[in-house]
């Protein structure tokens, strides 16, 4: 019973942030929304007064099929690319973001067939993906995390405990400098439209595979080594979400050892495996080594002892 209750809490409290960060994005973007309807407005009524000619229905018409066209990433602006969204180095970030999970939105198949073949793509890239970066991170986990816990509490003599924390938010303060904050600033630098905010909002957004599809890289006019920098950036995507997994396997075994995952999950249903420690207590190899004691002489058993 107790075990229902703390979960029917969980779900309250979870219901309460979902609908407390509805109301606040709510509130933040509603304005904006409203003002920018305004001017697109304003803009579309002084066009059609500047141009008598101009039928209304084949104006609504053609803004339809560019407001289409620019979500599949095809612009017939003045100042847009002509390169093509599928080339080879497009197409690998494309598939990169897919079997990742990642899913900007901004480039997607045009066609059925398209469609189609990324259906039957991702059903085998996804788990093939997710089964090689549990495969990396399984061994990033001994050397970053249960080898420095173990050297400090077996020959230092520190607190598992203690140890554990500290080497948490170490790890997370890596990873948000070499993951986050320094290539945010590489993205600043050759994004010239990208505010740091912007480049660091977008690897957020990507490291943590929401991928919302609102900043792409490599989409600008006239981008030196496009190609290459494409490659890159999804280069930075696998390795990130390598990154973003170990963080999340060690504050899962930290959790288990404060025993923080005791409090919402049934006894019956965790896995033993997920249970065990961090580090074992015992040192097997200074163990092994100890000499065995001999019995004491009042010890040893007296044959007159023994009933006959």
């Amino acid at each position: 019973m107790k075990f229902w209750l703390l979960l029917t809490l969980l779900v309250c409290v979870y219901v309460i942030y979902l609908l407390l960060g509805a109301l606040v994005i709510s509130v933040i973007e509603s304005p904006y929304e409203a003002s920018l309807r305004d001017e697109l407005r304003q803009l579309k009524s002084i066009f059609l007064n500047e141009s008598p000619c101009v039928n209304v229905s084949s104006l609504e018409a053609f803004l339809e099929k560019i407001i289409n066209a620019n979500k599949y990433g095809v612009s017939v602006l003045h100042n847009a690319s002509n390169d093509s969204k599928w080339d080879i180095a497009s197409s690998l970030f494309f598939a990169s973001t897919l079997v990742t999970t990642v899913g900007y939105g901004y480039t997607t198949p045009l066609t059925d067939s398209g469609k189609a073949f990324c259906i039957f793509y991702a059903l085998i890239g996804v788990p093939f993906t997710m089964l090689v970066l549990s495969s990396f991170v399984q061994r990033l986990m001994v050397l970053f995390t249960h080898k420095p816990i173990h050297y400090l509490q077996v020959h230092r003599g520190l607190d598992r405990k203690m140890v554990t924390q500290y080497h948490f938010f170490l790890l997370l303060l890596i990873v948000l400098v070499f993951f986050l904050i320094i290539p945010s600033a590489i993205f600043n630098t050759i994004e010239t439209t990208w505010s740091f905010l912007d480049a660091f909002y977008f690897c957020f957004i990507s490291l943590c595979t929401i991928g919302l599809g609102d900043y792409v890289p490599g989409e600008q006019n006239d981008q030196l080594l496009r190609k290459l920098y494409k490659v890159s950036v999804a280069f930075y995507l696998f390795v990130g979400l390598m990154a973003m997994l170990l963080i999340v396997q060690t504050f899962h075994k930290a959790s288990d050892l404060h025993g923080l995952t005791d409090i919402f999950y049934l006894p019956r249903l965790q896995d033993q495996d997920d249970q065990e420690p961090i580090l074992e207590t015992t040192d097997y190899s200074t163990k092994d080594l100890e000499p065995k004691r001999r019995l004491a002489t009042e010890s040893q058993p007296d044959y007159s002892s023994i009933n006959r």
